[in-house]
């Protein structure tokens, strides 16, 4: 089947699956935001309990999520792999770090020899997961606002300072989306504790705390657009030999008008994620928005991933010499390996049925052990 695509249209194919797990691994991350929520949401022993239980071991589910993109764009993408994660090893190594010591802080929360005083523990579990979140959306920023590498003759990357990408969060857009995602995390942690646990008090503090970090979420996501359409952006013209780059006035809203698909997948992911937040604040029996807000979330980010790649854009652009910006053509792997990995992306469905599946009988085994309790 896919042995009779163009190269091109390999390269555009799994392009579209590694947005579509970038936009799965966005959602995920309400693991992150649940966990520095549990002593915020949760003001007795036993309601911290009931929010520790509901997030369970779905820490797992995070860095599944991340581990399946990072592997889809290795296997795609290898001269990316290699400037970003090679490059900039430091930044993917401090989210990494505070990824793990937060879920270790997690699975230690019952172990007072290690923390005697419980500030300490509370201050450790939201610092590493605001920094977390936020050098996570300082990476993903780089997909639009450039990294400072270079490429030689043979492909071989030099990242031209000694931060290894941690200078990257010097720049306000990409710390802008850093802090968006650092509230998105926590929003969709609130609607899935309201989906989730049967309590009254623990609803009724998540839909407050809701309202407030839904404002400082919308005004943060509303602003990293606003800007990312008015930028200018890395074009390059693929009927030329060399493919040069060049720069574009309000590329990336250029890129959205010129495909009518991509532009209403935008929109109606900005709808579904405000139609949950809202609707969930507003009716008191509505409990099902982490569904619809997941799933807006999920389209947002692959739009947005979409929109940095497709239409002769350069998806990770060098602010260090402009012409080794990496494109999905230059930087693919070739075209058989691509071709297993299309056959390999039809996998990720059942994948996620099944997990689902389990997901639902877990939780129906979880509610019939309570009721007998």
């Amino acid at each position: 089947m896919f042995e009779t695509l163009s190269y091109m249209m390999l390269q555009q194919y799994c392009w579209i699956v590694v947005s579509l797990l970038g936009g799965a691994m966005t959602l995920l991350i309400f693991v992150q935001g649940g966990q520095i929520l549990v002593y915020t949401v949760g003001k007795t022993q036993e309601e911290c309990k009931l929010i520790v239980n509901s997030l369970g071991r779905k820490w797992a589910l995070s860095f599944a999520g991340f581990a399946a993109f990072a592997v889809m764009l290795f296997a795609s993408f290898p001269l990316f792999c290699a400037t970003s994660f090679g490059g900039a090893r430091l930044l993917w190594l401090l989210i990494s770090l505070c990824f793990l010591f937060q879920t270790a802080l997690f699975e230690m929360r019952w172990m007072p020899a290690i923390f005697p005083v419980k500030k300490v523990y509370e201050f450790l579990l939201f610092f590493t997961g605001i920094t977390g979140m936020i050098l996570l959306g300082t990476g993903l920023g780089m997909f639009f606002n450039g990294a400072m590498f270079s490429l030689n003759d043979v492909n071989i990357t030099r990242w031209e300072t000694p931060y290894r990408g941690i200078e990257a969060i010097l720049n306000p857009h990409n710390l802008l989306l850093g802090v968006t995602v650092f509230f998105l995390s926590r929003v969709l942690a609130l609607l899935y504790f309201i989906n989730c646990i049967n309590n009254e008090q623990i609803i009724t503090r998540s839909k407050i705390r809701l309202f407030r970090n839904a404002i400082t979420f919308s005004i943060c996501f509303f602003g990293f657009i606003a800007w990312l359409l008015m930028k200018d952006g890395f074009y390059y013209d693929p009927s030329a030999e060399e493919q040069l780059v060049s720069m574009q006035a309000h590329k990336y809203l250029h890129n959205l008008l010129a495909m009518p698909a991509v532009l209403a997948l935008l929109l109606a992911g900005i709808t579904l994620v405000f139609a949950g937040i809202i609707r969930t604040m507003i009716n008191s029996r509505f409990k099902k928005g982490i569904w619809y807000t997941g799933a807006g979330a999920v389209m947002s980010v692959m739009a947005l991933l979409l929109t940095a790649g497709f239409n002769n854009t350069s998806y990770y652009p060098s602010l260090y010499d402009i012409q080794d910006s990496l494109t999905i053509e230059n930087s693919s792997s070739g075209y058989f390996m691509l071709a297993a990995m299309s056959y390999i992306s039809l996998t990720i469905p059942i994948i996620a049925l099944v997990t689902f599946w389990l997901y639902q009988k877990k939780k129906k085994s979880q509610e019939k052990s309570c009721k007998k309790n």
